[in-house]
């Protein structure tokens, strides 16, 4: 039925002679000795995601870099956003939100042209300083778009971040459009 030396094993635990126990009794202890073993799961881990609008998830955005992947107007309509390489238009409209040298500054490329500023995270709002850019002019879908961009970054009305994946963040403008953003490596 079992080998020696595993008996011998579940005898010794057990200080009783392995006779004693009925095969049932035995699948039942050996059942709970095996699942004792499996490795445990973090009970959050199937748990809805929180909310991306939860202000205490803005104060996560120091030192992280994003990608613009959506935007969505205040009707339901979508604006077309260029992605970079993958169509063809060059880099992705990007922000990249540093602390390195002590000052929150902000940077990216708008479309077009490369902009940089300071940003604040207060009282779980993102808000953006001043953004000066370079002045190339360009007839591609990024030029076209970079206009309403930098005027979206500089009329936010709320921010959320999604730290599980797929990383977000969501920029609402005062006029009620949705930028999302995927996260990307600095």
């Amino acid at each position: 039925m079992f080998h020696s030396t595993a008996a011998a094993r579940v005898r010794a635990r057990l200080g009783a002679p392995l006779g004693a126990l009925s095969p049932l009794s035995f699948a039942v202890l050996l059942s709970a000795l095996l699942g004792a073993c499996a490795m445990p799961t973090h009970p959050d881990s199937s748990a809805p995601a929180p909310d991306p609008f939860n202000p205490a998830t803005v104060q996560l955005l120091d030192d992280t870099s994003w990608a613009l992947t959506g935007w969505q107007n205040a009707d339901g309509t979508s604006r077309a956003v260029p992605h970079g390489p993958s169509d063809g238009s060059g880099e992705p409209v990007a922000l990249t939100l540093s602390t390195a040298d002590g000052v929150r500054r902000a940077s990216g490329y708008a479309g077009c042209n490369r902009y940089t500023g300071t940003y604040d995270l207060k009282n779980g709002a993102l808000s953006f300083g001043p953004l000066a850019s370079t002045r190339m002019a360009c007839a591609s879908a990024g030029g076209a778009l970079e206009p309403a961009y930098l005027d979206a970054l500089a009329h936010i009305a709320k921010t959320g971040v999604q730290m599980r994946a797929p990383q977000q963040l969501f920029i609402v403008t005062d006029d009620g459009a949705t930028l999302t953003f995927a996260r990307r490596s600095p």
